[in-house]
């Protein structure tokens, strides 16, 4: 048998191995199965990639040596392994404050809801929150509005995503600094401190505000969130097909408090409603409130 150092050393004299169409059908079918992901041919080279890089750290050379691995290894090994792929898998393209008018539509809510007597608590859920930039942004905001309007109320937002290594890297908060230079400069010089000259890491006050979580969107039904008062979901559901994205769309608007509101990505569902629920009227986003009562 052939060692694992020869293995690689085969990589660098051969080019990575082409998937056939059934190999590319069956890893589709186990994403989608797993994680609700669907991969279309046109992103067979993506996946091909995806999958050559981590198998040249492994070690392997063969797309069904590495898929038995998966399926087949013990249930701490696939476990482990099956979090590294996923997180390889998963696009993290993300930005702080990426969809101006959804944020927008947020500072509206949140300066009402501090207004409003009652409930002192604002419970919001980051939905696919990748890296973090998204439940930090806002963090952020609602942390603005509150102190300017003096507001006594408390805020705490569970963010949840599906990769560990990624969730890792949101608890840590620490961005190259061309990331945080697109934040507004008040913002930055608050909520930002520098760790060296290419990296600035979220201020410990905002980052105890998160509870980063690992949720897989299948399981969606059995996540723990109740009345939440604002939902925020955006550029996840792209990855899903149209019965799936209304399936995870209605879990998560059960989960809304009265006059909680969801906020999802522009264009990313169409022709989904709830009687519960009503769409939230302002330009360029896709909102929906849980009426009252």
């Amino acid at each position: 048998m052939m060692s694992s150092a020869a293995v690689k050393d085969r990589w660098s004299i051969k080019n990575t191995p082409v998937m056939e169409q059934e190999q590319f059908e069956l890893w589709q079918a186990l994403l989608e199965d797993r994680t609700g992901m669907t991969l279309n041919q046109e992103r067979k080279t993506f996946l091909e990639t995806s999958l050559n890089i981590r198998m040249r750290e492994l070690g392997i050379a063969d797309y069904d040596v590495y898929y038995e691995q998966l399926v087949a290894g013990t249930t701490e090994s696939k476990a482990m392994e099956w979090s590294v792929l996923v997180d390889r898998l998963t696009v993290q393209e993300t930005s702080f404050f990426r969809h101006e008018s959804s944020y927008a539509l947020v500072e509206e809510y949140v300066s009402k809801f501090a207004g409003r007597p009652g409930k002192q608590s604002l419970d919001v859920w980051s939905v696919g929150c990748s890296t973090g930039e998204e439940p930090y942004s806002l963090a952020m905001l609602i942390n603005e509005i509150f102190s300017e309007k003096k507001s006594q109320h408390f805020f705490g937002i569970t963010a949840t995503d599906i990769s560990l290594p990624t969730l890792g890297k949101a608890r840590r908060g620490i961005y190259p600094a061309r990331r945080v230079d697109r934040v507004d400069v008040s913002m930055r010089g608050k909520y930002f401190e520098s760790i060296s000259e290419r990296e600035y890491q979220v201020v410990p006050s905002l980052r105890d505000r998160i509870c980063f979580a690992r949720l897989n969107v299948l399981e969606i039904n059995k996540a723990p969130m109740q009345d939440m008062d604002l939902i925020f979901c955006q550029n996840m559901l792209i990855y899903f097909r149209r019965w799936r994205k209304r399936q995870i769309v209605t879990h998560m608007a059960e989960r809304l408090a009265p006059g909680g509101m969801m906020v999802l990505g522009l264009g990313e569902i169409t022709d989904w409603s709830h009687p519960d629920l009503e769409r939230v009227p302002f330009k360029d986003t896709l909102a929906f409130r849980r009426r009252q009562g």
